[in-house]
């Protein structure tokens, strides 16, 4: 008598988890792309009304992209929460609403004193020692554009519960109907069309509030309506506390948030530093700096894919599944940013071309310095996958702390120490300060790995 014939995931776990892992991953890929498409559309749109106004706006948003980044990486402790919550117990229905509830407490708390700052936007850029005028305007845009982070947390907030359960492209279907509907509330608003009167710059940022409220408004009637989400009943009792279960999200979440703002303040600091070399430094900066962050979303959604994998098993406490978990995110990861960085390599003339005018007079210099900051680049890209897809996966683990460690000691004192050193002590100038950046990451990636591969003797696992 024979028995039950095996499952996929029995004949062939390696097969059956990078199947699992793509299809969770490349919706949160695409969706983290059209984030910055969001951002990309106001840039552009600003940039029309002319070159103050562009850079009043970008200081305000720099500004404001801080302290969303923080809030950002303090409710990502709700992904590792909830998939091993339903890693533990498949049908854990209570655990899962009340953590989604405490990370949507967490959002408000955090999100209070940011607000209280970015209310003062234009004192705080003269104290920076900004122009007035400039400072006048970006507080403008930003009284308006501030009311938008919070309704964006709540949508990252219920990014991570339908992707702990493995659904994510319903993420990505609002996200895309966030990018289109973004581009026209912000043409309607900036410019005064279809009957609407125009707000100038104030626009963008009202724009920018009812995007961000569709995007929170869409998922929540996804997840009231869709049969899969609806038995969770994540807004019901929303007034009960749990307090121990909220002082977890903080315990998990507060190094995330410090890892994730150390990790977008050095590259604002880096370019402080080019400013300091020359304008066209600065130029060739924002070109690599560009195609680097697009190239990263690929790894970036990966990480977020290991963090949810990996956290589901911990809370089933299969050893072999989360190891497989995280190295299938890690190669993939790796993988795709060593081909990219072949293609830095290779055609750095055309990826320079989708900015600049190369072969403008003016523009040489500038093309000259990105083709070696993008050769560079190409390890940058290497090592920067790796150690986002490693945090990630040390995340499923529920380990946060060490990592931000690495990530001060990596991006701070080695990547901004070596750069500076190089650029102005050695001579090396820009391609210096890359360096360091490269090297730096190169550590905390080499750090994040060794610490997953001694996950047992470090009391890590379940």
């Amino acid at each position: 008598m024979t028995g039950a014939p095996l499952s996929l995931r029995e004949q062939h776990p390696w097969r059956h988890e990078l199947r699992a892992t793509i299809s969770l991953a490349w919706p949160l890929i695409l969706s983290n792309l059209t984030m910055a498409l969001i951002g990309a559309t106001d840039v552009l749109m600003l940039g029309w009304l002319g070159a103050r106004e562009l850079a009043a706006a970008t200081l305000g948003f720099n500004l404001t992209m801080t302290a969303a980044i923080f809030c950002m990486g303090l409710i990502t402790a709700s992904a590792p929460m909830m998939a091993t919550e339903i890693g533990r117990m498949q049908h854990s229905v209570r655990d899962v609403r009340r953590t989604f509830r405490q990370a949507m407490w967490a959002a408000v708390a955090v999100i209070l004193p940011f607000w209280i700052l970015l209310w003062n936007t234009e004192s705080l850029l003269l104290v920076f020692g900004q122009q007035p005028d400039l400072a006048a305007i970006a507080g403008t845009y930003i009284s308006a554009y501030m009311w938008s982070i919070l309704p964006f947390l709540f949508f990252i907030i219920l990014r991570n519960f339908i992707s702990a359960l493995e659904q994510p492209v319903w993420a990505l279907v609002i996200s895309v109907i966030a990018v289109l509907s973004n581009a026209l509330f912000n043409y309607a608003l900036i410019f005064g069309k279809f009957g609407v009167p125009e707000f100038g710059v104030i626009g963008a940022g009202i724009g920018s509030v009812m995007t961000n409220v569709l995007m929170f408004g869409g998922m929540a009637i996804v997840v009231m309506r869709h049969k899969r989400f609806r038995r969770y009943h994540l807004f019901g009792r929303f007034w009960r506390s749990d307090w121990q279960r909220f002082r977890a999200m903080w315990k998990l979440g507060l190094p995330i948030a410090v890892t994730m703002g150390l990790e977008g303040s050095v590259f604002g600091f880096a370019a402080l530093l080019m400013g300091l070399i020359s304008t066209a430094s600065v130029a060739a900066h924002a070109i690599a700096l560009q195609l680097a962050a697009l190239t990263f979303m690929v790894p970036m959604g990966l990480g977020q894919a290991a963090t949810v994998r990996v956290g589901i098993q911990y809370g089933r406490k299969d050893h072999a599944a989360i190891m497989r978990a995280g190295w299938v995110s890690f190669i993939l990861g790796t993988s795709f940013m060593a081909a990219m960085a072949l293609v830095f390599v290779l055609a750095p003339d055309f990826l320079i071309s989708m900015f600049i005018d190369a072969s403008a007079p003016g523009n040489a210099e500038v093309a000259a310095l990105a083709v070696s900051f993008l050769a560079i680049a190409a390890i940058f890209q290497i090592v920067d996958g790796a150690q986002v897809v490693g945090a990630g996966m040390l995340r499923g683990l529920h380990d946060t702390t060490m990592p931000m460690l690495f990530a001060l000691m990596g991006y701070w004192f080695i990547g901004l120490g070596l750069g500076a050193s190089l650029a102005f002590w050695q001579g090396w100038e820009g391609v210096g300060i890359w360096t360091g950046l490269a090297g730096g990451l190169g550590v905390v990636s080499v750090l994040m790995l060794a610490r997953w591969m001694m996950r047992a003797k470090l009391g890590l696992l379940p």
